[in-house]
């Protein structure tokens, strides 16, 4: 297929334009729900979804996008609210009333399900592709509907920026200002459950969870900043949504939903290795580095100890004593001290065998060193 021709074709602009708006708004409230330590509560709403998508067809009798989505709202808004009780007025923790919540109304969907199946009403085929998505059905009416709701949940963000993230830090606070802190935390929540109601077409209930909390970890690991981080998730959640709908073209057969959740987690995959500061790679490397330091401070700390033991500043140590102390590593040790003018190598370096000697910067640096021992030993 030609560029053109894949620019032009119908259903992959319905279902790019569909997976743009999915990632904008699950980046974007899927870092609220991050930084407020509720992962989980995208795995909630998006299962407790389910009945209400089957209670929409149930009142109209027919697969009206509008309805099913107004349905799944409804009961993902319910199961927040309920969430939101149980932890607040009974002594269950939030991860106990999110696994009760989302059991019983996945459950309750479940027999709707059945129920509708066991009718006989010709409309409800394809209604259980909810389950795991079915990006290809996306129609233009569609994509208006999830514009619509995608636009009030960001015009809610912009207009509240300050008071979500005061009440995602320190909501202690935040109650002592005066703010309605049961207020924000309920609006933010259902504004989570508007942003499973636009990914259940394209990536389904199961699935919809991970395209909730998945941006928001990748963009975490870039920045300690809510201003670059809900951005940055943002624009991680559209990649993702982009790239899945091209692979699912280009790959005739493969499912629009899976992929996305797929290049979503090897964004996460790749954030968490190589992010600046906060990677494991660069954890890896700054541990390696530490360790190095730390082997030189020794170096530099033996030839003062030995320059002390013979009352000699000027002592000039055998190379092959500080190997006996050190081992071999101790000969790359000191051409970086040397680098470093801490310290330096004897007149008759041609000669063998070699002998060093510590600088006046050297000496201060060892001093320096071993008064922080000290003092480190003596607070503890």
């Amino acid at each position: 297929m030609t560029l053109m021709a894949l620019l032009g074709d119908y259903t992959l602009q319905n279902v790019a334009l569909g997976a743009l708006f999915l990632g904008l708004i699950s980046g974007v409230l899927g870092s609220f729900a991050v930084l407020r330590k509720q992962s989980l509560l995208g795995d909630t709403l998006s299962h407790a979804a389910l009945p209400g998508i089957c209670l929409g067809f149930i009142v109209t009798g027919a697969r009206h996008m509008g309805s099913l989505l107004l349905g799944a709202l409804f009961t993902g808004t319910l199961a927040a609210l309920l969430v939101m009780a149980l932890t607040r007025y009974s002594r269950l923790k939030t991860d106990a009333a999110l696994g009760i919540v989302l059991s019983t109304f996945f459950a309750l969907g479940v027999v709707l399900l059945s129920y509708i199946q066991g009718t006989g009403n010709a409309a409800q085929g394809g209604l259980d592709a909810f389950l795991f998505g079915q990006a290809a059905a996306t129609l233009r009416s569609d994509l208006w509907v999830m514009a619509a709701i995608t636009a009030i949940a960001l015009i809610l963000v912009g207009l509240c920026w300050k008071e979500f993230k005061l009440v995602c830090f320190d909501p202690g606070f935040a109650s002592t200002q005066g703010l309605p802190v049961l207020l924000l935390e309920t609006v933010l929540t259902v504004m989570i459950a508007l942003a499973v109601v636009v990914g259940l077409q394209m990536v389904g209930v199961v699935l919809m969870a991970a395209m909730i909390i998945a941006p928001a970890v990748a963009a975490r690991q870039w920045s300690r900043r809510l201003e670059v981080m809900v951005p940055l998730a943002a624009v991680f959640g559209m990649v993702a949504g982009l790239s899945g709908a091209l692979a699912s073209t280009l790959g005739r057969g493969l499912a629009t939903g899976p992929l996305i959740i797929i290049v979503v987690s090897l964004l996460v995959m790749a954030s968490l290795l190589f992010a600046p500061g906060r990677g494991l790679v660069w954890s890896w490397l700054l541990r390696v580095r530490q360790r190095r330091e730390l082997h030189h401070q020794h170096v530099l700390t033996t030839l003062h100890r030995l320059a002390s033991r013979h009352d000699d500043h000027a002592f000039y140590a055998e190379q092959g004593l500080l190997e006996g102390v050190h081992g071999t590593a101790v000969r790359p040790a000191l051409k970086v001290l040397a680098q470093r003018g801490m310290v330096t190598l004897s007149t008759q370096a041609s000669r063998q065998p070699r002998y060093w000697q510590l600088t006046l910067e050297g000496q201060q640096e060892a001093e320096r060193i071993l008064m922080a021992v000290e003092q480190g030993g003596a607070s503890s």
